[in-house]
């Protein structure tokens, strides 16, 4: 079968690879010319296991490092919550990878034949008029498949031609991405509460680290120099946090505004299917954004090689699919909520109340979530 997979983020190139596995014709078409861009990415159990599944889990494992995250403390390095790393690491069926996405590109690429990715390709439209399917790119080429896989993030051109208008929503605050060259004391890999902000740290070896940040800023806030704007937010704040920026090249360093938009009503239509973002784009929080497109993407493979007529494996896919990813973007949303919520001395004393939920009942909840069983085809 002819596929075609519109973007080449994390979900796009799974996608590619595990159709590739099963004999089909992929071709990848992306809009950037350049696709390194990308801070890191922590790739936990439940997406190691949908990686096994198409044979990149160990390629991915041994490209990455890992870790047992799990360490939340407030701004001023008093403990919120402490997990033993061992009895994280048995919820969960193994540690979670944290990986530079530049690397976790290289990985997948390398599983594809030469050739399959052609960047600097913008689809502009699905193409279904008769016999003819396939996508079209605004240069007007014509690209035609059996299958098209929208992996277009949030702002997806295949899901509103599936869907039509999709609301976006500005979720008032802002995230930062950056890769430190330093190191840290990896007990304390996890999260960083204060009042309406959120560190985020894990290691990506001895002497790197990534790390984000949020905060609450009006829409598309400039500042002529990003990474003095992520000094002045963690200014008193515990370390390794200050050292982290200070340790933090420019050229590493990403904001984004953050968006919103509900599930899509239609997860596929015709010879067209949508994975990651383009069908449920989620919050940071969970860490779940690319974990879950993988997912999908290996689902989508797996459907398609159990049902022979193609509308029946994509609506296969969608009720697989759905319950679950409702779940999580439920939670990231709501985490989000409470971590920049306002007033904020109102939600600050709420997050340190959390203390009180007891470690076991985090781990069953997590494990759930994130856990190597929580994958399941």
């Amino acid at each position: 079968m002819r596929v075609i997979v519109v973007g080449a983020g994390v979900g796009g190139l799974t996608a590619a690879v595990a159709l590739h596995r099963d004999g089909h014709d992929v071709t990848v078409l992306e809009a950037r010319d350049d696709t390194s861009a990308g801070a890191g990415i922590s790739l936990w159990p439940n997406a190691l296991a949908a990686l096994d599944a198409i044979g990149a889990g160990d390629r991915v494992r041994r490209a990455g490092a890992p870790i047992t995250a799990g360490a939340m403390r407030w701004k001023d390095g008093s403990w919120l919550r402490r997990p033993a790393a061992d009895r994280l690491v048995e919820a969960l069926g193994e540690p979670l990878i944290v990986i530079e996405r530049s690397v976790l590109r290289d990985v997948l690429v390398r599983l594809l034949p030469n050739g399959t990715i052609r960047t600097g390709t913008r689809v502009s439209e699905v193409v279904a008029a008769g016999s003819a399917r396939g996508v079209r790119s605004s240069t007007g080429a014509v690209f035609d498949a059996d299958l098209v896989v929208g992996a277009d993030g949030t702002r997806s051109v295949l899901a509103r031609a599936i869907n039509g208008p999709l609301e976006h929503r500005y979720v008032g605050y802002t995230a930062w991405r950056g890769v430190a060259d330093r190191g840290f004391d990896s007990r304390l890999a996890g999260e960083v509460l204060g009042p309406g902000s959120q560190f985020g740290l894990v290691p990506l070896g001895p002497e790197r680290t990534y790390w984000f940040a949020t905060a609450q800023l009006p829409e598309g806030s400039v500042f002529d120099d990003e990474l003095g704007a992520v000094r002045e937010l963690v200014q008193g704040w515990a370390e390794p946090l200050p050292a982290l920026v200070a340790a933090t090249d420019p050229d590493n360093l990403l904001r984004n505004d953050l968006y919103d938009r509900p599930t899509a009503r239609r997860w596929g239509s015709g010879a067209t299917v949508l994975i990651g973002d383009a069908v449920h784009p989620m919050r940071p929080h969970l860490g779940q954004g690319g974990c879950q497109a993988i997912e999908d993407a290996v689902t989508v493979a797996a459907c398609l090689r159990t049902e022979q007529d193609l509308g029946r494996a994509i609506a296969r896919y969608e009720t697989l699919r759905r319950p679950r990813v409702r779940r999580v973007v439920r939670e990231s949303r709501l985490i989000g909520a409470v971590v920049n919520g306002r007033p904020a001395p109102v939600w600050a004393s709420l997050m340190r109340a959390s203390i009180v939920v007891p470690d076991l009942a985090i781990r069953r909840h997590l494990a759930q979530i994130a856990g190597r069983g929580a994958f399941r085809l």
